[in-house]
């Protein structure tokens, strides 16, 4: 019944409106307090805190309805990432505060991680949070940041006591709103992801109260980050097998469309193997990516298997994008047609979340 709803309200929510997204670069805000209205939202947080409820299958739903269909500007990943956060290490006050307004679509979130010199290298962060009575002043950028444009609630990663290394970094929940000193840059001009509002943001003297520390205590940043990247690994994983699934059923009717040398293309031998190879990658993904998710739901998922399933899939929806492409012929490398839009979307995949070089050597370091 959950999946009925999350299909329709995409199919009538958001198909319609993504050509003109991708133009304007973002969803703009409207769609989020539609889907929050819908309880789309933060499914898998208490109901407590104005939540679904329900637990990760619940948000892998509109993962997969919106994969399938080529959607990307819809933030929902970072959005949801952005609440765990505070469900796992937020105060008491910091989750009332904030979880029912993120599950409502009141508040956007995103996650200000990545700067122009710290990319996966989270020692190298700059942006520095100074303590004076009851707040902190921010001064520093981020950049490549999903939902920067529209984000209303942003898990700040600074540095307060620098030189300490990780016990120097905390995370800051900075709210956006009239916030003076603060400023969005440039929505940035990428491959793909053309729907997505991905920002630079600038913090120049930015006042943030210091209840808004996460968890309450300087030095926890570090940790709370690694403690969640195996929830943020999995749902890449979760849209790279949808996106696999989608275009591989796409390309499936066009081949039975399309005629060449007076019959369809479906009928030749080369795309018949390559049908079957597709078809089997994006099964045996599927079938990894369900245990993880199942390990998830019952708190057993480790970080390693979590690096496999982000590297893995995320290599393999490129690949099977690809073959996508390629038995669309031409017509493939119009943006009209959606395998063209997913495999450029694909690439990124195996960067944000930590690159697919870092999920290898997360996992070999448990050999």
């Amino acid at each position: 019944m959950f999946r009925d709803a999350a299909a329709r309200f995409v199919e009538a929510e958001m198909v319609p409106h993504d050509e003109q997204w991708r133009k304007q670069h973002n969803v703009g805000k409207e769609i989020w307090a539609k889907a929050g209205a819908l309880g789309l939202l933060c499914t898998d947080v208490s109901s407590d805190y104005g939540g679904g409820g329900g637990d990760f299958r619940h948000e892998t739903i509109l993962y997969e309805e919106l994969g399938r269909r080529g959607l990307i500007g819809f933030g929902q990943g970072v959005h949801s990432i952005c609440a765990h956060y505070l469900v796992n290490h937020g105060t008491e006050d910091q989750k009332k505060r904030f979880l029912p307004r993120l599950a409502s679509g009141e508040l956007i979130g995103a996650i200000g991680m990545t700067e122009p010199a710290a990319g996966s290298d989270l020692q190298g962060l700059r942006t520095r949070a100074v303590r004076e009575a009851d707040e902190y002043i921010v001064n520093g950028s981020k950049i490549f940041i999903t939902n920067g444009y529209l984000a209303g609630l942003i898990a700040l990663v600074v540095k307060t006591r620098p030189g300490e290394g990780a016990k120097g970094t905390s995370i800051l929940m900075v709210e956006t709103k009239d916030l003076e000193g603060y400023r969005v840059g440039r929505i940035l001009d990428k491959m793909g992801m053309k729907a997505q509002d991905t920002a630079e943001l600038f913090f120049d003297s930015v006042r943030v109260p210091a209840a808004n520390l996460l968890g309450g205590s300087e030095g926890q940043g570090f940790y709370q980050l690694m403690a969640d990247l195996p929830y943020e690994r999995v749902a890449i994983a979760v849209q790279a097998v949808a996106a696999m699934e989608g275009g591989v059923a796409e390309t499936i009717r066009y081949v039975k469309d399309r005629r060449a040398f007076g019959k369809s293309i479906a009928e030749f031998q080369n795309t018949k193997f390559k049908l079957a190879e597709i078809a089997t990658k994006t099964r045996i993904a599927r079938v990894f990516v369900d245990d993880c998710i199942t390990k998830i739901v019952d708190g057993t998922l480790d970080t390693v298997t979590a690096s496999m399933a982000k590297y893995w899939a995320t290599d393999t929806q490129q690949d099977v994008l690809d073959e996508c492409v390629q038995l669309h012929g031409g017509y493939g490398y119009m943006n009209e047609y959606m395998v063209c839009r997913m495999f450029a979307d694909s690439r990124v995949q195996r960067i944000y979340g930590g690159t697919n070089e870092i999920m290898k050597e997360v996992i070999s370091r448990a050999l």
